[in-house]
């Protein structure tokens, strides 16, 4: 479990986090120097019961909100701290309304220096904060006393802590590994280390993991939390991760850790978004704010039905980012401006990985199940990656793999197609076979790659789609062609007619009959017709293709494969001329002829010659 802690400059968060921890979490020089928190600093609190915290103490200055912001993001619980000679100040406000945004809703107050004001003033200052805590979701926490320096109030504050802790639901490890990097560094003997908090899932020593937006492998060499070597660190750890495979410069603040396929970087989301109430200005299609979620930071436009969002409203938006980030269905998120610095408001992602024109969804119920079924339609025949799903909806993957049984698609390979999308390619099949059938009509059926290669949609859906039809009974497949079932080809009064010429022609032709495109010429019909003729007669029975332009009458090809069978000795091999006298052909048929009879099993070629194969 992750504590933030969270107030104004100078209110003595850091000295409250060393009094519970032991731990001074401003390490940086500067900071030392200054005396005022400017970087994420980290101490483990162990309370009875309960057992050990992890600490994110976080700047308070207002200069620093980002990285305050980026240390929030995804605690459990907060630690707000509101000096008692001072009381709720602008920071305080500011960092109670990033809480809010990024739906902390557990937290304890501690009212520090209490040790400097009068119990007046103290009660003046409790019922200051309860006031402002009113309408957020820290409403009702706890409001515990304390001085850092006297240690007066601190075994309370651990009490109120643990009770908070105690109601905090624990974090599920059936889920996939995320850890978004806040700090990076290298150690003597060790190489590059990251440090980060576990928002999802586990893992365990030596294992691989991608290191995004790069889309870097690397390994995991060695495992800490909370200062300890361990074998396993899972969701809600504070964790330290020594990497091998990746330089100091390849790893920063916003980078992300995972696991597993699922994830990707994306530069569009789709989110519900909301704007405070006292935000500096409206948000329209062309404003830049800041994004932030996770430790990532990144310059972002919001576009939102209606052109503009005012303060105090509510949308559904597409983002569109100017960097890649690492982003989940249920992950929060704060927008700032860049000038004046100041908080805006911020949303929920609906849609990590929405396409580039993705339009904004309507505010309506936002359950997996429900996204699951806008992912499907809007993935049309292409439908959506079952891989994806555990990002895409935001659960884990035997959740996703429960929604995906319940869901009623078509699964195609490790894709999931709705079912209006499958009804709807289906019917682009149909009615390309009908006009197919309608302009080949001599034609027994459609080729398969034909009709794939037109259906808009991935070569394995298109693939699968036709067996899927066949078995509905919707269509026919066979030999590498499709037609719709019923369908045979039927000649009307004038294909009738041709039919009979080109019989008559190619019966007259004897052994020499023309190419079709002569053939044609002689009947005084288009190419492609007399193509589509012989095809069919050949189907028959009635023609034999001898090569792919020149056909037979059947009964010229049987004549001649009696002649050559009975003219071959079945212990000798036959040259061409030898053969060519046998047939009467010219070198020009005879060759191609051969090559049939060596095809259709009556002659077998070798390096000797022919000779006939089979009995007499």
């Amino acid at each position: 479990m992750i504590l933030g802690t969270a107030g104004h400059i100078d209110h003595g968060k850091t000295t409250l986090v060393r009094a519970l921890t032991g731990v001074d979490t401003d390490r940086l020089p500067e900071e030392k120097r200054r005396g005022i928190t400017i970087d994420l600093g980290f101490a483990p609190l162990t309370l009875e019961g309960i057992g050990t915290l992890g600490v994110v103490d976080v700047p308070g200055h207002e200069a620093f909100v980002r990285t305050m912001v980026a240390g929030a993001t995804g605690i459990d619980l907060a630690l707000l701290v509101v000096a008692a000679d001072e009381g709720v100040m602008p920071q305080t406000r500011e960092h109670l309304a990033i809480l809010s945004l990024l739906g902390v809703s557990s937290g304890v107050v501690a009212l520090t220096k209490s040790d400097l004001v009068d119990a007046e003033w103290l009660a003046l200052v409790d019922e200051d904060v309860r006031a402002t805590l009113a309408p957020t979701p820290l409403a009702g926490a706890a409001i515990v006393p304390v001085s850092a320096t006297s240690g007066a109030g601190l075994e309370a504050l651990r009490a109120a802590l643990a009770a908070a802790a105690r109601a905090i639901p624990t974090r599920s490890g059936d889920d996939i590994f995320r850890l978004p990097i806040d700090r990076a560094f290298t150690v003597k003997g060790t190489g590059t280390v990251v440090t980060g908090t576990v928002w999802s899932g586990a893992l365990s020593r030596d294992a691989t993991v991608r290191l995004l937006p790069a889309d870097q492998a690397v390994r995991v060499r060695g495992l800490h939390a909370h200062g300890h070597a361990v074998e396993r660190v899972q969701a809600g750890d504070r964790a330290a991760l020594a990497l091998a495979g990746v330089d100091l410069d390849q790893v920063a603040r916003g980078a992300v850790l995972v696991q597993g396929s699922a994830w990707q970087a994306t530069r569009v989301l789709r989110a519900d978004v909301a704007l405070l109430a006292d935000a500096p200005r409206a948000l329209g299609p062309r404003s830049r704010v800041r994004l932030h979620l996770g430790t990532s930071d990144v310059s972002a436009r919001l576009v939102v039905p209606g052109g503009t969002l005012a303060p105090g409203g509510r949308a559904s938006a597409r983002i569109v980012l100017d960097e890649r980030i690492v982003a989940r269905a249920g992950d929060r998120f704060v927008l700032r401006s860049a000038s004046p610095m100041a908080t805006m408001g911020g949303g929920v992602v609906l849609d990590p990985l929405a396409p580039l024109r993705a339009r904004a969804w309507p505010a309506v119920d936002r359950t997996p199940a429900v996204l699951l079924a806008r992912v499907g339609e809007e993935g049309g025949a292409a439908g959506v990656q079952l891989g994806e799903l555990p990002v895409r909806l935001g659960v884990s993957p035997s959740r996703a793999a429960e929604l995906v049984d319940g869901f009623g698609a078509w699964r195609v390979g490790d894709r999931l197609v709705g079912v209006e999308a499958r009804s709807a390619l289906a019917a682009d099949a149909v009615q390309m076979l009908e006009r197919f059938h309608a302009e080949h009509p001599l034609e027994p059926g459609a080729p398969l790659q034909w009709l794939r290669s037109r259906l808009r949609a991935p070569e394995e859906v298109s693939a699968a789609l036709l067996p899927a039809l066949a078995r509905d009974g919707g269509v026919v497949v066979e030999q590498g062609l499709v037609r719709l079932t019923g369908f045979a080809p039927r000649l009307d009064a004038g294909q009738d007619l041709l039919r009979a010429s080109m019989l008559s022609a190619l019966e007259a032709a004897g052994q020499e009959p023309p190419p079709l495109d002569e053939l044609a010429a002689s009947l005084g019909v288009a190419a492609p017709v007399v193509a589509s003729m012989a095809r069919l007669l050949a189907r028959e029975g009635t023609l034999v293709a001898i090569e792919p332009t020149r056909y037979y009458h059947a009964g010229t090809v049987d004549a001649l494969v009696a002649r050559l069978r009975g003219g071959m000795h079945p212990e000798a091999d036959y040259g061409p001329a030898e053969l060519r006298e046998l047939l009467g052909f010219s070198r020009k048929y005879l060759i191609p002829f051969l090559e049939f009879t060596d095809r259709a099993g009556h002659t077998l070629r070798d390096a000797s010659g022919r000779r006939r194969r089979g009995g007499s």
